[in-house]
């Protein structure tokens, strides 16, 4: 089933995936359509908002989409978690001073803050906060410094003021909040989540592996086969994130909580840190929270975004990531596009060519060896192409943890195999029969794949890989070198 001309072109061979938030602003007629043909690699469903009608509706499209014009769109649903907030405002909205103390109340009512109080709708802050503390709103942008606590409220004084309005989050400056990361929303969200079918879900604020663990058990209990993406947004997590990383099948550098609870400053190297564990562990990284912001209401990026998403590529992220830009701004066709020519550009500078990945690891399995003696010999053999005939989509994974400017297919039977492997940086899905048929015709069907995609032409080197027993998972034990145009009949 090969991919319609606009989709191929779209994409470019761009290796870095492109996931795109959709939600009101793609909702009009053709507009949803309009953003998946400009290169969407994976639709994101954000449960914090809408309804599970609007979800429904949102994926029913994505999936019409991608039957009318044979193409693979994978879906992240991505849980709220344990949002801890303020409650709301008597007026709407106070303007906090510096100096002038500010309480936060656990037996106010909801609607009824002042400029000195407000409620706060998660009840045991109190028991995770000393005097001494730095309590962060609104993301960062308002700091009160905790000078008593009691058992019904917090009494700050603000360092930072500004205009503060209704059901702001609340981050403690290093962490070391309580609240579990699945809340009763998120079980309930997790059975909806299960429903539609989504190829991953994230899990936000996770603490250890052992949330992740907790969400997949769920996933699968209410029927979901998707993998688990287990957001960074916690300081606590850091100090554990390798076992994080194992327990799932991605992370997500979600930047804007994390920031908030770490400092700004930090940022930059411990997103170039997970990065580099999660392709060293043979997992997906995501880089996202306002990669391109200004986009919301402007048509063009601002340079300092261009250098965000360009950077995050050279770190190699398997993927960049698009929130409130498609889901609620007004150039959510522009957004993909230009994001697109981002990555496409990065891409071409040889640091993204060049790896040393596992060049002194010895291999646990035989499909792993072959991935990594595919991509060594095809990186130093001029290859054009890799058709990888994948069953669970694992050796297509491993091959994409090397860096290398060269396509991947994995050619698959499985429908839920092809979404999947539409995270994976360098990796493109391919549909392909081979379970009854023999190794020659394996290899005629997968060079005549490569060749109607207009990627290899007669004289063009193309590996493929196999195991000898096809349609049988974790089989791949054979690597074969075919010249397009000439022979490859042979059984091996």
């Amino acid at each position: 089933m090969p991919e319609s001309n606009a989709q191929e072109h779209a994409r470019g061979h761009r290796r870095t995936k492109i996931i795109a938030t959709i939600g009101p602003a793609t909702d009009a007629d053709g507009v949803l359509e309009a953003v998946l043909a400009a290169g969407v690699d994976v639709v994101r469903i954000n449960f914090s908002h809408g309804t599970p009608e609007a979800h429904r509706e949102r994926v029913r499209r994505v999936r019409a989409f991608c039957e009318a014009q044979q193409c693979h769109i994978g879906v992240l649903g991505d849980l709220q978690g344990p949002k801890i907030r303020i409650e709301r405002f008597a007026e709407g909205c106070v303007v906090l001073e510096e100096g002038e103390p500010f309480v936060l109340d656990t037996r106010l009512a909801p609607d009824a803050g002042t400029v000195e109080r407000v409620g706060i709708a998660y009840q045991r802050l109190p028991e995770d906060v000393r005097p001494g503390d730095v309590l962060l709103l609104d993301d960062g942008r308002l700091v009160l410094d905790v000078e008593q606590v009691s058992r019904e409220e917090i009494v700050t004084r603000v360092r930072v003021g500004g205009p503060l309005s209704d059901s702001k989050g609340i981050n403690r400056f290093g962490g070391g909040l309580s609240a579990p990361a699945l809340t009763e929303k998120d079980r309930a969200d997790i059975e909806l989540a299960a429903e539609l079918g989504v190829d991953y879900l994230a899990v936000s604020f996770p603490r250890d592996a052992e949330d992740v663990r907790e969400a997949r058990l769920l996933l699968r209990q209410a029927g979901g086969t998707g993998g688990i993406i287990a957001k960074i947004e916690r300081p606590e997590a850091l100090e554990v994130v390798d076992e994080i990383i194992l327990a799932s099948d991605g992370i997500m550098i979600a930047r804007g909580d994390l920031g908030v609870e770490i400092g700004d400053a930090e940022l930059p190297a411990v997103q170039k840190r997970l990065i580099h564990k999660a392709r060293t562990l043979n997992r997906v990284a995501i880089t996202a929270t306002q990669m391109m912001e200004s986009m919301i209401h402007s048509p063009i990026p601002t340079r300092a975004e261009v250098f965000d998403v360009a950077n995050a590529v050279l770190d190699g992220t398997d993927a960049v990531m698009l929130s409130a830009e498609t889901a609620s701004g007004e150039y959510p066709v522009e957004v993909v596009k230009a994001m697109g020519r981002i990555c496409r550009a990065a891409e071409a500078q040889p640091v993204a060519t060049r790896s040393d990945h596992r060049i002194h690891t010895r291999f646990q399995r035989v499909d792993e060896a072959i991935a990594m003696a595919t991509m060594y010999t095809a990186n130093h053999l001029g290859v054009r192409a890799i058709a990888a005939l994948t069953e669970s989509g694992s050796t297509p994974l491993w091959m994409s943890r090397i860096s290398s400017g060269i396509p991947i297919y994995a050619l698959t039977r499985h429908v839920h195999t092809s979404r999947k492997v539409t995270l994976y940086r360098g990796v493109y899905p391919a549909n392909i029969k081979t379970v009854h048929t023999s190794h020659a015709q394996a290899n005629r069907d997968a060079i005549e794949l490569l060749k109607a995609r207009g990627v290899v032409e007669d004289g063009d080197l193309v590996i493929i890989t196999k195991g000898d027993l096809m349609g049988v998972d974790g089989g791949t034990n054979a690597m074969k070198i075919v010249r397009v145009g000439e022979l490859v009949d042979a059984e091996q």
